[in-house]
């Protein structure tokens, strides 16, 4: 059966408790689990805030929803602004809020 989500309510949502989160980020699955291959995740992040260096979760891309990150691997880094699709590197990275920010994370997730 078919289900229909808005990402861009889920985005002001996930903004606003980012906001009040002393992290300064939030997070929901939007699909999948554990039984499932794929897995997307709505990520938000206030300005300056970020998600440190971690290792390639495998296949995966960051589709830029609201704001403006950057995707850091090694020296090398990607800008992404509204409607941007980054493709995560196979590599250590991390992702940085420039402005208040959400992005659709979505992993292939190998069993």
């Amino acid at each position: 059966m078919a289900e229909k989500s808005s990402l861009t309510a889920l985005a002001r949502q996930q903004l606003e408790l980012a906001r009040r989160a002393s992290s300064g980020r939030s997070a929901q699955t939007v699909f999948g689990g554990h039984e499932h291959v794929l897995r997307q995740t709505l990520i938000a992040l206030i300005a300056g805030r970020g998600l440190e260096e971690h290792g390639s979760p495998g296949e995966a891309t960051v589709h830029v929803l609201h704001g403006r990150v950057r995707l850091r691997a090694g020296d090398v880094g990607w800008e992404g602004s509204p409607g941007d699709l980054l493709i995560v590197p196979d590599a250590r990275h991390a992702l940085d809020a420039l402005e208040d920010s959400a992005v659709l994370l979505t992993v292939a997730v190998r069993g």
